[in-house]
This record gives C-alpha cells, sequence and structure tokens, in this order.
C-alpha cells in the first residue's frame, strides 16, 4: 500500500501543476485584455496545448493506478475526483484561450469606461481568486474553504446576469462599438463558466473528503453519503 500512497501524492502534485498553468493562463489573458497585448494573448493560445498534454497524462495514470492498484475507499474517491478535477481545469484552460482569442480577433482596445460599467475586470478578479482558493481547499483538504466557493460562484452569476442591461445601455450610446461590446459580454459570459468550474471542483473536493454527494443537492451540505 505504500507504493499506492507514493503513486497518489505524485497524481495530486501533477494535478497542482497543471493548475498553476491553469492560473497562469488565466493571468496571463486578463493582462492581454488590460494591455491590449496581442502577443501575450497568442502565447497563451500556444500554451494551450500544454494544458490539454497535461489532462491526458493525467487521464491515462488515473487509469493505471485503477488497474493496478484497485483502490478502494478515499483512495477510489480520490481518484475518481481526480479525474472530474482535471476535467474541469482543462475547461478552464480553454476558457483562458477564448478569452485571449477575442484579445487577438478585436480591432481596438477595450475601453475603460465599458468594462468598469459591466464590472467586468472586477468579475475577472473574482474568478482568479476563486480558482486559487479551489486549490488551496485540494491540496489543504480544507471543506470549509471548498464550501465557500459555491456563494462566491452565485456573485459571479450575478454580474452575468446584469451584464445585458449594462451592455445593451453601452451600446445606444456608442452605435460605432457594438463588436466591441460583445467581445465583452462574451469575455463575461465565460468567466461564469469558470464559476461553474470552480463549483465543480469544490464539489469534488467534499466528495473525496467526506463521501459526500453534492451533485443536483441545491449544494446542500447534507448530501447522500457514498461508502
Amino acid at each position: 500500500m505504500k507504493q499506492l500512497e507514493t503513486e497518489l501524492e505524485s497524481l495530486k502534485s501533477e494535478v497542482i501543476n497543471m493548475w498553476l498553468l491553469v492560473q497562469s493562463q488565466m493571468n496571463k489573458a486578463l493582462e492581454s485584455i488590460i494591455h491590449f497585448d496581442k502577443d501575450l494573448a497568442r502565447e497563451v493560445v500556444q500554451k494551450e496545448k500544454r494544458v490539454n498534454a497535461f489532462e491526458l497524462k493525467i487521464d491515462r495514470d488515473c487509469e493505471n493506478i485503477f488497474a493496478l492498484y484497485a483502490p478502494v475507499a478515499v483512495d477510489m474517491r480520490f481518484l475518481l475526483a481526480i479525474l472530474k478535477i482535471n476535467n474541469n481545469l482543462e475547461r478552464i484552460g480553454d476558457i483562458a484561450e477564448g478569452i485571449a482569442r477575442y484579445v487577438i480577433d478585436s480591432s481596438v482596445n477595450f475601453d475603460p469606461e465599458l468594462m468598469e460599467s459591466t464590472h467586468m475586470l472586477a468579475m475577472y478578479n473574482d474568478a482568479l481568486n476563486i480558482l486559487m482558493d479551489a486549490r488551496t481547499a485540494f491540496e489543504k483538504e480544507d471543506t470549509i474553504l471548498a464550501r465557500s466557493i459555491f456563494k462566491r460562484d452565485e456573485a459571479l452569476d450575478a454580474v452575468n446576469k446584469s451584464a445585458n442591461e449594462s451592455i445593451a445601455a453601452y451600446i445606444r450610446k456608442n452605435m460605432d462599438c457594438i463588436a466591441e461590446a460583445l467581445y465583452v459580454l462574451s469575455i463575461i459570459r465565460k468567466l461564469e463558466r469558470v464559476g461553474d468550474q470552480a463549483k465543480n471542483i469544490a464539489e469534488e473536493i467534499i466528495f473525496y473528503i467526506e463521501a459526500k454527494v453534492l451533485k443536483h443537492q441545491g449544494n446542500d451540505e447534507y448530501g447522500s453519503i457514498v461508502k
């Protein structure tokens, strides 16, 4: 069993390294927006291949551990959670790439007034903080921190819901900036999905530590017990 523990620790380190790469991708995408840096945005797009490679390797490593060690109880839950967390992280990597492509495709820098009125930059920073706290919860097996992500995701949802009105008001005043406004709206939509992915990750952390399934339970702490 000592070898299994070593394999699981190695797998956890791999996931953390992937997490850090995805965080870096999100950070660089933000910097590319703020400075309208198309070269940095292209770097994010190119590095998406590394995120995909990480996902494939982690999936293979999980499959090998299942085949070689037939883990049970918490070890099995950990591996099942890793498979889902891995997928969630890859999707966040896709989101970072998508945001970077908006910068590449846009012909003009995004209007600071537009980003302010839609709360896009504040939302972006909130999404980054949620992603970082999810990683901390994973590393430290902190289910209290994991649970805090649920309400913070709701805050991202609220910004997303109010975006249509803000964007419409901006377009009415700036009819020549429709494309730019739609790019900002699209970024907000993607940031809302980052929150969704982080919430999914938080649910998986709680699942493997506490053996509680929160999926489809309305984030009820008293989800069904998995034995």
